[in-house]
């Protein structure tokens, strides 16, 4: 039988191939002409079907290529110096089966066997193959068919495998943004911590935008916010890189500009391009909450809440430009009465920039006063009023928002500071107690007496 001159490797592999009337096939058999012939394939099949013929593993390697649809292997091909072991290697019956799916990984394979050799037929299906044809019973109708079925199941079998793979995929990157995302260090504080992010990415959970909050051993509280331009992996990563960076500059004493310099240079240095910066904003609060230094680094400036006063912004005229732009910038700090109870909210642009019904116009910085006042009036408060806050403005926006959104709320009350600040005196009193000596110890009045 004439053996076709091999077609160009396609882009598409076989087993992704269409549902065309044309088949490919690549026999492996030391005998090929004794199986079938290709007239009487094509006749069976009801189109026309290309065959290649391997007397050895050596000719199929050089025939297999991405247009093949199936594979048919005869199991009783004698080993060659592909599928030879050692000395001390026991023989393997499925050694050429074994190594045709090693270089086939994605080609339907057909096994081809003796009707007396059924249960290597079945240990071949087990081991990789589609499916198994008996020589026997092979005639040009069986041979079609189960060439168009190995086929489909190949195809089936890649689409579970690279739908296992996405998932995997998916979940192991699910792990790693969740690990990524702050955890607040306030162990000691009077102040309520809440936040919200949402992602701008579809299935992301982590964009270019970061927070973080810690307490350092003298009871100053530091919160920061902060955005990446941009919207995809190489911001996020740049992105969890600042607020890494930040929180161990902070916990190592550096504040205001003297810290944002240094976190510049780590955006200088990590950046894919020098088109990349950042805006920050950040703010530290003194032990006692009623003041906090504010360094604003082209970023929003927060929004306060005062018991009875309505919510308003914090002071924003005399901030830095974002990190990354001037190469030798400053970013004074500025010094912030926050008063006895009072609620802090630090947000990214994705919380005002979105759109305000079908037209241009935005939520703004105005926009987003007016409705945070609104909520607290309805009195929310905490994760509610954050939650409310960012539901709000994607239902202005008419959808999901394209841009990713971070806010962080930190709230202190007067009352309940107070309450824990006598607590706390209390426990420290009762530690300092002279406590009972015990038997054979001295008292603080002087010796004991020895026991009669």
């Amino acid at each position: 039988m004439p053996v076709p001159v091999p077609q160009q490797q396609s882009a598409a592999p076989a087993a992704e191939a269409s549902n065309g009337a044309d088949l490919t096939l690549l026999v492996i058999e030391d005998d090929p002409a004794r199986t079938f012939s290709a007239p009487e394939l094509s006749a069976a099949a009801g189109a026309r079907v290309r065959i290649r013929a391997a007397r050895n593993l050596t000719e199929a390697g050089r025939l297999l290529t991405a247009d093949v649809d199936c594979i048919l292997l005869d199991l009783a091909l004698p080993s060659g110096a592909e599928t030879r072991g050692g000395p001390d290697t026991e023989p393997d019956e499925l050694a050429t089966l074994k190594y045709v799916l090693r270089i086939a990984p994605r080609h339907a394979v057909l096994a081809l066997t003796a009707e007396d050799d059924a249960e290597l037929a079945a240990e071949a299906v087990r081991v990789g193959a589609q499916d198994y044809l008996f020589r026997g019973e092979l005639d040009g109708r069986l041979l079609s068919r189960a060439i168009r079925y190995a086929v489909e199941r190949k195809r089936a079998d890649v689409a579970q495998h690279q739908l296992t793979e996405s998932r995997l995929r998916a979940q192991e990157n699910a792990r790693l943004e969740r690990g990524l995302l702050p955890t607040p260090l306030l162990d000691g504080s009077d102040l309520r911590f809440a936040a919200r992010y949402r992602p701008g990415r579809s299935r992301a959970l982590l964009g270019g935008d970061f927070y973080d909050t810690v307490r350092t051993p003298d009871g100053t509280v530091h919160a920061m916010i902060g955005d990446v331009c941009g919207h995809g992996p190489d911001e996020a990563a740049l992105g969890v890189e600042l607020r890494i960076a930040w929180r161990a500059l902070t916990l190592a004493g550096l504040c205001g500009d003297e810290l944002l310099s240094t976190l510049q240079q780590v955006l200088e240095h990590e950046r894919q391009s020098e088109e990349i910066f950042a805006t920050l904003c950040t703010v530290d609060i003194a032990p006692d909450g009623r003041r906090a230094g504010l360094c604003l680094a082209g970023h929003p400036a927060p929004l306060i809440t005062r018991q009875g006063r309505a919510a308003h912004l914090l002071p924003y005229d005399d901030g830095g430009p974002a990190l990354g732009l001037l190469p030798r910038a400053r970013w004074p700090r500025r010094q912030v009465e926050l008063g006895g109870s009072w609620s802090l909210m630090m947000y990214t642009d994705g919380l005002i920039e979105g759109r305000v019904g079908n037209g241009t116009q935005r939520l703004g910085q105005d926009g987003m006063v007016a409705m945070i006042n609104r909520q607290l009036a309805e009195g929310l408060t905490g994760e509610d009023l954050l939650e409310a806050a960012v539901t709000h403005v994607r239902e202005l926006n008419g959808g999901e928002l394209t841009d990713d959104v971070a806010v962080l709320l930190l709230d202190r009350d007067q009352d309940t500071a107070r309450d824990r600040a006598r607590n706390r005196t209390r426990n420290d009193d009762r530690g300092r107690s002279i406590p009972r000596p015990r038997p054979g110890q001295v008292s603080p009045a002087g010796a004991q007496r020895p026991p009669l």
